[in-house]
């Protein structure tokens, strides 16, 4: 079985940092796309990016392009979403999903993550 656990959440003020960690367990990690996601209150969930674990391949969303950054410890079996200049509109929560095969068309559509975690909360404050 597949599971997934999120750490790192916290609450931080503007321009500040949070490096965000997903455990990965139960399958051929490196064989997966862990991807980044995120819900703020009241409204959709909405990707973040995705790596693919086996050769390291990333696919940010325009909301991550120049603030935040994914990689992964193929030893450790642990992905990474550093963030930083965070501002207030990144409060959410945020999860981790994972997928079989990475996909940069597709693993933003909903239904391609076959695994979540439960979420760590960011908080933001300005």
């Amino acid at each position: 079985e597949v599971r997934l656990a999120e750490s790192g959440g916290g609450s931080v003020q503007a321009g500040g940092s949070l490096k965000l960690s997903c455990t990965v367990s139960g399958f051929s990690y490196r064989d997966y796309a862990i991807g980044w996601f995120r819900q703020a209150l009241g409204k959709e969930r909405e990707p973040v990016g995705c790596i693919s674990v086996s050769d390291g391949r990333v696919d940010y969303l325009e909301v991550a392009k120049g603030r935040f950054t994914i990689s992964s410890d193929n030893v450790e079996n642990v992905v990474y979403l550093q963030m930083n200049n965070l501002k207030p509109e990144d409060t959410a929560v945020y999860y981790c999903a994972s997928a079989p095969i990475f996909m940069a068309t597709m693993w933003k559509q909903d239904g391609y993550m076959s695994a979540w975690g439960k979420g760590t909360l960011v908080t933001v404050s300005s």
